[in-house]
């Protein structure tokens, strides 16, 4: 895996409420958008993504650990470890509301991935993304739970009405709005050089999906921290209207042809010494 990140606070807004966790060696990977105001987002989510890391650490250290939330049918150990975490994370917001009312209200969302062999799991609340680009084609893998989506999807909305919308704020879930919090969760296969994008919506208000695919496409030679900081240059120079935040985690490709022989030569000497 190759990944990297950056996080800017955007031309507009004075602080970031953004945050983010590399956790390489679990291969898990985690963003998150506070909502609250003043320092209240900055707290829920840094909160949501260190609850979310520090869950699944123990979790690997414990196996017994049980999950936050019970199972979900249909999905592996690891995603449904995901989605408690995540649960978890539901907690630990709301717990630190409780602690000081000035942080009254405040939310955040989250959307995370953990990666186990070939299979990809995902999980997410609220408007924060996760694309796929492979092949040269942009998919986004995650449906946004706000009001807006939720408009364009019944039919009620156009997406040119949508992007208008003086209601793309409105979430209809957010980690800290609720005791109990209902989890997107999925597992997608991974390919070699396949590319896994996860981004804040400050990235995708600024930049449209054909910008983002083109942004990743021309930065496949670099390294992925260097395709995260393009991104986040790119929705500055269209406006930096909101904090902007972007994961990027690529699957390079094995050593193939003489690469490859080589590679295998030099494992069966080492075997033989």
């Amino acid at each position: 895996m190759d990944f990297g990140a950056r996080s800017d606070t955007g031309r507009i807004r004075e602080n970031n409420e953004d945050s983010f966790r590399l956790a390489p060696e679990l291969n898990l990977f985690v963003l998150s958008d506070g909502m609250g105001g003043q320092a209240s987002g900055e707290v829920a989510s840094r909160v949501a993504t260190e609850s979310i890391v520090a869950h699944c650490r123990e979790a690997e250290s414990d196996a017994s650990m049980p999950l936050v939330g019970g199972r979900i049918a249909g999905v592996s150990g690891a995603a449904n470890r995901l989605a408690s975490a995540i649960r978890h994370a539901n907690d630990q917001v709301r717990k630190a509301a409780d602690q000081n009312p000035e942080r009254n209200g405040m939310g955040a969302t989250v959307v995370a991935v953990r990666f186990v062999g070939e299979r990809m799991s995902l999980a997410h609340v609220g408007d924060s993304r996760a694309y796929r680009l492979r092949a040269g084609e942009l998919e986004q893998l995650t449906q946004d739970h706000s009001f807006v989506a939720e408009q364009v999807r019944r039919g009620i909305m156009t997406q040119k009405e949508a992007e208008r919308s003086k209601l793309q704020n409105v979430l209809l879930r957010a980690l800290g709005a609720e005791p109990i919090v209902d989890v997107d969760v999925q597992e997608e296969l991974i390919l070699e050089g396949d590319t896994i994008l996860l981004c804040s919506d400050g990235l995708t208000r600024d930049l449209s999906n054909e910008q983002i695919a083109t942004a990743l496409i021309e930065s496949e030679d670099e390294q992925a921290e260097e395709a995260a900081e393009r991104l986040v240059e790119l929705a500055n120079q269209a406006g930096g209207g909101d904090n902007i935040t972007a994961i990027v985690v690529r699957r390079t490709a094995k050593p193939v042809g003489a690469f490859a022989r080589i590679g295998r030569w030099f494992k069966g000497s080492e075997e033989q010494s």
